[in-house]
């Protein structure tokens, strides 16, 4: 399964940015990252992949703060076309869901380009080099299918990190809505 585009193995570096956050402040890559570990998450206000996991992100977000993961959200829509997913309502957006880590407006689309995202949710792990260590879902809940949202794809690789074995298990790709190119 390719990982990325341009490197379809693990390992290549997280691509550096710096974003507007919903506190109205650019932030970098080198200021969020987690001293022992960093996760991005493409997401968006609108799609209905992402409100089904919002819940769960937060919750991971909070169990891993001790551990020195840090997540970062970033959402690369098109505003134009898809307004609700304008950075106002990232605010919003972010307050309703009581989100403990950044949300970040990728107004360019560069850095979605750069990271070779696809649709939204889409999950990237990176280890204390920001080399990236897994890239995939969620867990396998999606809207309607009955399946809890654990996170357990995630969790997992996020506990393989933290305790320095390898992560054997599948890797499967997100699925969601496809972020919404200009």
């Amino acid at each position: 399964m390719p990982v990325n585009a341009a490197n379809d193995k693990l390992g290549w570096l997280a691509p550096s940015f710096n974003l507007l956050d919903i506190s109205d402040n650019y932030v970098s890559l080198d200021q969020l990252k987690g001293d022992n570990g960093t996760v991005i998450a493409f997401i968006c206000n609108h799609c209905p992949y992402v409100k089904h996991i919002n819940k769960t992100i937060v919750e991971l977000a909070n169990k891993f703060k001790d551990e020195e993961i840090n997540f970062i959200a970033i959402s690369s829509n098109d505003v134009v076309n898809y307004p609700e997913d304008s950075p106002e309502l990232m605010k919003l957006n972010a307050k309703q869901n009581k989100f403990t880590f950044p949300y970040l407006y990728d107004e360019s689309q560069e850095i979605a380009k750069k990271y070779d995202a696809a649709c939204t949710p889409d999950f990237y792990l990176y280890d204390n080099e920001l080399k990236i260590v897994y890239r995939g879902q969620l867990d396998d809940s999606r809207p309607g299918n009955g399946i809890e949202c654990d996170g357990k794809d995630l969790s997992y690789a996020i506990k393989c990190l933290i305790k320095n074995i390898q992560n054997d298990s599948i890797q499967k790709p997100s699925i969601g809505c496809n972020i919404k190119w200009k």
